[in-house]
């Protein structure tokens, strides 16, 4: 989208502050590509709807209603017990190298025993490498520290 619309990325940032991050080029190569306006709208903490709708505004299109939810849990679980967490992950140090962690991600949740939890530690909420693993049989818990480390706790479930 920003490719396509370049004077968007302002109006991402003047619209949500943490959309600053998109200057970062190893986060615009990596994450920025594959997000989906939902997954951005989350990790900004606004609506889907809102966030949409402010960007059409700006390229001179029509209003449009939404009416969707991000699907992320971010309320503590009772499937959480920080004793069973069995694995850590700590994706910022991939980032500032300018990969991208997806691929090991999955491939660790893959191996993962069930009943077990994988700790994720990144600088925003990963959210389209949050929807991959939920198409993997896994529950998730997003805890958010602050606007600059999240923890997402991974837990896959006998199918």
């Amino acid at each position: 989208m920003i490719e396509t619309y370049p004077q968007l990325e302002e109006v991402l940032i003047n619209y949500v502050p943490a959309f600053e991050k998109l200057k970062n080029p190893v986060l615009r190569k990596t994450v920025a590509r594959i997000a989906t306006l939902q997954q951005a709208a989350t990790i900004g903490n606004v609506k889907v709807e809102d966030l949409i709708n402010v960007l059409r505004k700006e390229i001179g299109q029509d209003e449009v209603q939404i009416a969707e939810e991000s699907g992320y849990n971010t309320i503590k679980p009772d499937w959480f017990d920080e004793n069973n967490i069995k694995q850590e992950f700590d994706v910022r140090e991939m980032l500032a190298a300018g990969e991208h962690p997806v691929n090991q991600v999955i491939s660790d949740l893959h191996k993962l025993p069930e009943n077990t939890i994988y700790k994720l530690i990144a600088p925003f909420l990963p959210a389209p490498l949050i929807d991959k693993a939920m198409s993997l049989n896994t529950k998730h818990w997003i805890q958010k520290e602050n606007e600059q480390l999240y923890n997402i706790f991974f837990i896959k479930v006998a199918e």
